[in-house]
């Protein structure tokens, strides 16, 4: 078995774009603790059942610092910033590809060749993502010194042999988050392709609503059309899709996607593709599924889709990151007092010890989006939820209204009624950009849209 192997080395093997943006990255990040160790684990494999794992996705600090793409990243593999007299030098530990006369070539399901598929040598990485690289055997020395700080609970080894420093974990994962606020080109241009992407999607999505309706679970029907791009166009789905029809679209995390697809209803769908680096997309559409709203659900699709613009307008530089929320929801009050839903003034429902329009948009409207779908969890409210809109961020906009089927307080008319629409946004110079503005929103235009897909 260990002979009779011909040499098989990647050819053409070049730096990848990212590796130098990935170098800017880890500069700052070496900047900010001089003299430390850093420790950024990949992460392990996680048990799905039995012997069977989930998919690998690294850990997104990890893919932030390094670049390594889905399609090159090793399980247990390991970025160390080791501090030198000026600055640090970056590590890679992997596991390289497997020799051909070794026992794990054959044996090893988790790293074998054989059964998982060629990975890069040390040299390869060296060359595409400009690190140095070592094996994952000559880790451990890394791992005893008391100026360590790791990413905690990606990796089990790592977790083992250093002990905790609280403080300065603490410090390193919003630090790790807050770098992340602002999109440099690269980034921008990812988040650009998985919207595009994302946007085929929908389309594939809306050509097999016939085909959904009438058919048990026809919500997977639309569901699997989006996974197939997702795996075709990208790595995955940057989170579980929501396939809404009828009342389920006033589910605000529906995920079962188990319900049937009836004409005349409507179809909320959030979806987005991540791409092999691990930037996604997060949509929101609703579609009429016959191609046409209702007088109902088009009182409540306009002003969903009023609001939005609100909160467009808000996005700028200089404003708050909650004035996009107050923005959306000023607009959804008044029109919903103008519906004859809010039994109160526009004007007093917005008052923060108020606030029962909330009773049907119960959301805030706007989170930060890039390698993570809720990017930047662990920055600080002073930076994020209570921060200042600044060039180069990247989130949502999304406000919506729910009307629960058995909502008393909603008119008839109303009930069961779901709308939600959400694009994705960059904070430019002077105001934004709608990365997702090919995506038809307005009313007029979906119609149009669904009936040229038809």
């Amino acid at each position: 078995m260990g002979t009779g192997w011909a040499p098989s080395p990647l050819h053409g093997i070049s730096e990848a774009r990212v590796a130098k943006f990935a170098a800017d990255r880890r500069k700052k990040l070496s900047d900010e603790f001089p003299g430390e160790r850093i420790v950024i684990p990949a992460g392990e494999l996680k048990v799905r059942s039995n012997d069977t794992d989930y998919r690998f996705r690294a850990n997104s600090a990890f893919s932030y610092l390094t670049g390594i793409t889905a399609l090159d990243a090793v399980p247990e593999s390991v970025l160390v910033l080791e501090p030198k007299k000026n600055g640090h030098e970056a590590l890679l530990f992997i596991h390289p590809r497997s020799p051909r006369d070794s026992e794990e070539f054959y044996r090893d399901r988790a790293h074998g060749e054989f059964w998982i598929g060629r990975r890069m040598t040390l040299d390869e990485t060296k060359i595409r993502y400009g690190i140095e690289s070592r094996d994952i055997d000559s880790l451990k020395k890394f791992l005893d010194d008391e100026s360590t700080i790791i990413v905690r609970g990606e990796d089990s080894l790592v977790d083992k042999v250093v002990g905790k420093r609280k403080k300065k974990e603490a410090e390193l994962e919003v630090f790790l988050s807050e770098m992340r606020l602002i999109k440099d080109s690269f980034e921008i241009a990812e988040l650009q392709e998985a919207v595009d992407a994302t946007g085929r999607g929908f389309e594939d999505m809306v050509k097999v609503f016939d085909s959904a309706v009438g058919v048990r679970r026809g919500e997977r029907v639309i569901e699997g059309a989006f996974f197939a791009r997702a795996r075709l166009d990208g790595n995955e789905l940057g989170y579980d899709s929501i396939v809404a029809s009828g009342s389920h679209a006033c589910i605000l995390h529906w995920v079962r996607n188990d319900g049937d697809v009836l004409d005349g209803d409507l179809i909320l769908i959030d979806a987005g593709i991540e791409l092999d680096s691990l930037y996604t997309a997060d949509i929101t559409r609703t579609y009429p599924v016959n191609g046409k709203f209702t007088r109902a659900q088009r009182d409540i699709y306009d002003l969903v889709w009023k609001a939005q613009q609100a909160g467009f307008a808000a996005c700028k530089p200089g404003a708050k990151f909650m004035d996009i929320t107050k923005a959306c929801h000023q607009v959804l009050a008044e029109g919903l007092a103008a519906l004859g839903v809010l039994p109160i003034s526009a004007e007093e429902s917005m008052k923060p010890e108020v606030g029962l329009h909330r009773r049907w948009t119960i959301h805030g409207v706007s989170h930060m989006l890039g390698i993570d779908v809720h990017d930047c969890g662990e920055a600080r409210q002073s930076e994020y939820r209570e921060g200042v809109l600044k060039p180069g961020m990247v989130l949502t906009v999304e406000p919506g209204l729910y009307f629960h089927p058995d909502d008393l307080h909603a008119p008839e008319r109303l009930r069961g009624i779901g709308v939600r629409i959400e694009d994705d946004v960059l904070i430019t110079e002077t105001g934004c950009e709608v990365l997702s503005k090919n995506i038809p929103s307005q009313a007029d235009d979906v119609e149009n849209w669904m009936r040229s897909l038809a």
